[in-house]
């Protein structure tokens, strides 16, 4: 997941909070849109559906904020979405060939686009002015967390529809846990100074995660089925698989308490993979500018 561009400017009023949430809900609205259109010009109608639903999924996203105005009879400035709040990435799926994009492709990028989302609304909600802005950007946080499990599930389903005949073996969210925490200690030797302090705190939040599976007190699936030629996934796709976890885990537990936690842990997972998406990118480029790799 990509991390945002800037640090945003501080929303200071509720008004502001209410203003820059339908602006994002819009922005998103029309970049499907747009993709969907160029699908139905390139004859990829299954892809035009794809879009199509994520569009719909879009609007009622943006009927909620546009309710949640009306409730509050607070109105919604009409003002462009300031650029260091500008979240929708198409990834190069308005330019790329059509036949280079698929379903599973399609909703990853809509996943991501609703990460970023979920990231910006933490940071906001991390420095709001007062505690109602505080709980406003909590609340819409939650939300886009909503939206990012809806979105994984659907991208899950075109996975499977790709890999349905792969072999695959069960593990428990503990023991993919404790992979994480020892994948996360190798990066120890090769991440820059800077980059140490982060990628020991992940690490330190696998192992608590790992130990509280463990004696996980509310009900919930706790194992997940893995396919069974990458039995052991890399950093980024274990990081993958468990925020699917939590994300399962507090849609399915009935009490509060275990909801609450599970979110809590798909919460890290999406930062780690913030941090993980920029230790990748770093590696790729210091090899291209290595001239031994050349």
């Amino acid at each position: 997941m990509q991390r945002l561009r800037d640090e945003p400017k501080t929303i200071q009023s509720m008004q502001d909070l209410l203003t820059t949430a339908r602006s994002m809900e819009q922005e998103a609205v029309a970049g499907y849109q747009a993709l969907s259109e160029r699908m139905v010009r390139e004859g990829r109608a299954e892809l035009a559906s794809v879009f199509d639903r994520l569009v719909a999924e879009e609007q009622d996203h943006l009927a909620m904020v546009e309710q949640w105005s009306a409730q509050t009879g607070i109105a919604c400035e009409t003002e462009a979405l300031p650029d260091q709040v500008s979240l929708f990435d198409d990834e190069g799926a308005g330019v790329v060939a059509p036949q280079m994009l698929s379903a599973c492709r399609t909703f990853s990028i809509a996943v991501r686009n609703e990460e970023r989302a979920f990231v910006f609304w933490t940071y906001v909600a991390a420095h709001a002015p007062t505690p109602e802005m505080r709980s406003a950007a909590e609340r819409m946080a939650r939300e886009e967390l909503g939206h990012v499990a809806t979105l994984r599930q659907e991208r899950r389903r075109a996975f499977h529809a790709l890999r349905h005949s792969e072999a695959t073996i069960v593990r428990s969210i503990a023991f993919l846990e404790d992979r994480l925490t020892g994948s996360l200690d190798g990066q120890f030797s090769t991440v820059e100074t800077a980059d140490m302090a982060e990628v020991i705190a992940l690490a330190r939040q696998a192992r608590a995660r790992a130990d509280a599976v463990r004696s996980w007190p509310f009900a919930g699936p706790m194992t997940v089925a893995v396919q069974q030629n990458d039995e052991v996934p890399n950093l980024r796709g274990l990081s993958e698989l468990l925020l699917d976890c939590y994300l399962d885990l507090a849609e399915s537990c009935r009490d509060q308490p275990g909801r609450n936690l599970a979110q809590k842990f798909a919460g890290e997972l999406i930062h780690c993979l913030s941090v993980v998406g920029r230790l990748e990118t770093r590696s790729r480029r210091d090899r291209k500018e290595d001239p031994v790799c050349r």
